[in-house]
């Protein structure tokens, strides 16, 4: 009790003797402004420490956090704290300093990170009720960024996702050895056997036996589950076979639907006797579903499939050519290879172009089009419609030179009025004469016509 009112009367005697260097003090330090008399050097320090906090950020957006644990008072705090409570009165100093290293060991994070007080007290400060989040436009910017960038991954990976989940089904199943595929060959060709009598039986006028007919319909299933079994145990030499075809057009799960198509087509012309493995005997079925599939599917424009053929072998052939002569072989000496003309071989090339999009993007930024760098033919050019309008003066203005008739009769056999030129004949049924006379009044006109005092304003527009 004797301390604390010691320590009582040393701060009102700092307060009292120093008013004027307070004054200075607090004018200069916002964290010191307003004190009122009487107040000890503990409330300076708290009221230092509570000016000097950094403002709270709003919170982010994030798993939920840890409870915070109160903070351990260090040996620095207690000296501080020590510090401003024993201070004299003359070092207003040292308050000032505990309460910025108070403020300086704040949580700049905005979590709720306990101080310790002048009582050794910890001191939590509040934090927002849950849900009352302050959003600003740069995290909402952020937020919309990360969801087009999810969208953009989740599209992309759809499609291996797809075969991710198919590989990890069809792994489920173990491999055959040679015993097993031979026995489920002979249930198969038992279940395929049992089919055909009941069919036999059904059509003869005998009919056929209740336990008989029982009997072939088990062997007919045991032999559909056979054939299923064979099927599923086989279904990765699919997925295998179909990555050698991908990026020629098709998507690796149709490339797979169509391999299964072919294996199951294997399955039901297996003969074990032959001595072969099955996957020796289904690589074949499945290469050729592959590639039919892939000639009738794989181009915007379908090209027959024999064909296609023949431009696989044109490209093999050339790509062995670039091989052996180290450049790209001519026209001749792949017609030559082949046993066909040259004009066959550049008329095979010219099928086997793949057709381009008009709307495909072109550049590094991707803002232009390929069909904005193709010029339209049909398009007026704007020198030419100019041209054509003066020639159209000028062909006028020599026109007007000529009699009614002559330039009639021109304009009529030239098509100068409706851009439809017109017979003799057609003429002279309009003009009431023959035709011959037609010819002669053509003739007379265009000698006129070929006049340097007429034609020299119109050869300009022949240049």
């Amino acid at each position: 009790m004797a301390g604390a009112a010691s320590t009582s009367s040393t701060a009102s005697g700092a307060t009292t003797g120093t008013g004027r260097k307070r004054t200075t003090k607090a004018a200069a330090d916002p964290a010191l402004k307003a004190v009122p008399d009487g107040t000890t050097a503990t409330d300076v320090a708290a009221t230092a420490e509570s000016a000097v906090a950094p403002p709270k950020t709003a919170p982010k957006r994030t798993a939920a956090k840890k409870p915070a644990t109160p903070r351990k008072t260090t040996a620095k705090s207690k000296a501080a704290t020590k510090t401003a409570t024993d201070a004299p009165a003359d070092g207003a100093a040292g308050p000032e300093a505990a309460a910025l290293a108070e403020g300086e060991e704040a949580d700049i994070d905005g979590e709720s990170t306990p101080t310790v007080d002048a009582a050794g007290k910890p001191v939590v400060k509040a934090e927002p009720a849950s849900g009352e989040y302050t959003w600003d436009e740069d995290e909402e910017e952020e937020e919309s960024e990360a969801l087009k960038q999810a969208r953009k991954d989740a599209e992309l990976t759809a499609s291996a996702d797809s075969v991710r989940a198919y590989l990890k089904q069809i792994g489920k199943v173990a491999l055959l050895n040679a015993e097993e595929e031979v026995d489920l060959a002979k249930r198969i060709e038992a279940g395929l056997y049992s089919v055909e009598m009941m069919k036999r039986a059904k059509d003869s006028s005998k009919g056929i036996d209740a336990q008989l007919e029982r009997d072939l319909r088990w062997v007919r299933r045991d032999g559909d589950r056979a054939k299923n079994h064979l099927l599923e145990a086989n279904l990765r030499l699919v997925v295998s076979l179909a990555k050698r075809y991908t990026g020629r057009g098709m998507a690796f799960l149709d490339l797979i639907q169509e391999g299964n198509l072919g294996l199951i087509r294997a399955v039901e012309k297996f003969d074990y006797t032959k001595g072969y493995k099955f996957s020796t005997y289904a690589t074949w079925w499945i290469r050729q579903a592959i590639t039919r599939a892939m000639a009738d599917q794989a181009r915007t424009i379908r090209i027959p499939v024999h064909m296609v053929e023949v431009i696989n072998k044109l490209g093999r052939i050339q790509r062995e050519l670039l091989q052996d002569l180290g450049r790209e072989p001519t026209p001749e000496e792949l017609a030559k290879e082949m046993d066909i003309t040259p004009d066959k071989v550049l008329e095979i090339q010219q099928y086997a172009r793949e057709p381009i999009s008009l709307d495909q993007t072109i550049g590094d930024e991707g803002d232009s089009q390929l069909g904005d760098f193709i010029e339209d033919s049909e398009a007026v050019v704007a020198v030419d419609a100019v041209s054509f309008t003066l020639l159209q003066d000028q062909l006028q203005s020599v026109l007007q030179t000529l009699s009614e008739r002559e330039a009639g009769v021109v304009r009529l056999r030239f098509g100068l009025t409706d851009g439809q030129p017109r017979t003799l004949d057609e003429i002279g049924q309009v003009y009431g004469v023959t035709r011959e006379r037609i010819r002669q009044i053509e003739s007379k006109t265009m000698s006129k016509l070929r006049h340097p005092s007429r034609s020299q304003v119109l050869r300009d527009y022949l240049e």
